[in-house]
């Protein structure tokens, strides 16, 4: 809790068992070219929440082949198991995997609440033919999806990718981490203010935006559709919820972005 009223909820945070983190950490980071404030391990995700004042964490990791689904997934809800209740938990899917059902009732039975994906990372275009089926499961299923979104590098999660699949699927729920799109923030804003399925959080941004533009992203899309994040091990939680804080809303909103809106859409109790 901060300010010794609001709950707060970091809705995107990757984790990896401590003997893999040390190298998945600085592969991420090549990738982006930054270097990430914690090691990415449970342990220090729960230290420096209690820092910051975090009392829940949305907990994910994503599988670059189809063989890492099932154990990833399975890393992923024993670490919520073991949190003692401050922990939620999202699987992990991958298109080129041979029995997507499986998958998907697996990590439903794993008590998961729902999925991430990353185009880039995982080597998909968002509206490859091979992802239909995923979409198609999640949404029967009742299963939000988190995608990493936005990339100027590249096309595989912008809103040309993106935007045709909400269309098709609506009753699907979807999250664009970054505001919908990292680096082409107006872009995604234009393509996404108006479509009812689709929630953004703040993860990776508060960096690379300032105070007036982090505002009007989210007044565009609406307090209702906003979730505080911090993409965990990236930046420094308690930074970034001073950035957060600092952007002047009001309590109501406040209390909205940093745990109702992921409490509503994950089912999370606090």
């Amino acid at each position: 809790m901060i300010n010794g009223k609001f709950k707060v909820i970091d809705s995107h945070c990757h984790i990896y068992p401590e003997k893999i983190a040390g190298k998945a950490v600085p592969a991420t980071d090549r990738f982006y070219d930054v270097t990430s404030y914690c090691d990415g391990t449970v342990g220090m995700l729960l230290e420096e929440g209690q820092k910051a004042g975090i009392d829940h964490f949305l907990v994910q990791s994503v599988a670059t082949t189809p063989h890492q689904v099932k154990s990833i997934n399975e890393f992923i809800a024993q670490s919520v198991r073991e949190s003692d209740g401050k922990m939620t938990g999202l699987g992990t899917l991958h298109p080129d995997s041979e029995d997507q059902e499986a998958d998907v009732l697996h990590l439903i039975e794993l008590g998961l609440k729902g999925v991430k994906l990353h185009p880039d990372i995982q080597g998909f275009k968002i509206d490859d033919y091979r992802c239909l089926k995923i979409y198609e499961l999640c949404e029967k299923y009742h299963l939000p999806i988190l995608f990493h979104t936005g990339d100027y590098r590249y096309d595989n999660s912008n809103p040309n990718r993106l935007k045709p699949v909400l269309d098709i699927y609506q009753g699907l729920t979807v999250i664009g981490a970054h505001f919908g799109g990292w680096s082409i923030y107006e872009e995604a804003t234009k393509a996404y203010k108006d479509v009812p399925n689709f929630y953004v959080d703040c993860s990776s941004s508060f960096y690379y935006i300032d105070k007036p533009t982090a505002k009007r992203l989210i007044e565009t899309y609406g307090t209702d559709r906003v979730m505080f994040a911090t993409d965990y091990p990236m930046w420094n939680p308690s930074k970034e919820l001073e950035f957060f804080m600092s952007l002047g809303f009001s309590d109501e909103d406040y209390e909205k972005m940093l745990y109702k809106n992921a409490a509503k859409l994950f089912d999370i109790k606090l």
